[in-house]
């Protein structure tokens, strides 16, 4: 069965497709995914193409992946430019407790089980969890 499933104080997780970029290594990524127009693909697993039926209806998708290079180990981190060290949960850093990354990338075209987006900092290789569409009205918090 695809999804999460809390066994024992764990969660399992299973990935739903794979990250396709030009990113191999640390340097080759933007800080954000936002910052850049490099185009990327998220290719969904077979068994998840069922899924994308009426993606193509959103302009924009928010991507949930696993930095599954990071250091798991890191409780603090100092942003860019900062020069002050925060908690990680302060701050947007991949280096985290529980990895998880997030963007919302733009949807430029999809082909098959693939879907070209621009927006994403993630590596290539790097497993993709979930994908949900954005809403501006509900996702975006206006002060």
């Amino acid at each position: 069965m695809a999804g999460t499933q809390q066994t024992g104080g764990y969660l399992e997780l299973h990935p739903v497709g794979i990250i396709r970029s030009p990113y191999r290594k640390r340097g080759d990524a933007p800080r954000q995914g936002r910052l850049s127009d490099t185009e990327s693909i998220i290719e969904i697993l077979p068994a998840y193409v069922e899924a994308l039926q009426d993606i193509e209806k959103n302009m924009h998708l928010i991507a949930l992946y696993w930095f599954d290079r990071s250091d798991r180990t890191l409780l603090k981190a100092t942003p860019p430019g900062s020069g002050i060290e925060h908690g990680v949960f302060a701050t947007r850093s991949p280096e985290r407790p529980n990895p998880i990354g997030f963007a919302v990338v733009d949807l430029l075209r999809r082909e098959g089980n693939l879907l070209m987006v621009r927006g994403l900092d993630a590596f290539d290789g790097t497993p993709l969890l979930d994908l949900k569409p954005y809403y501006p009205d509900l996702d975006c918090v206006r002060d």
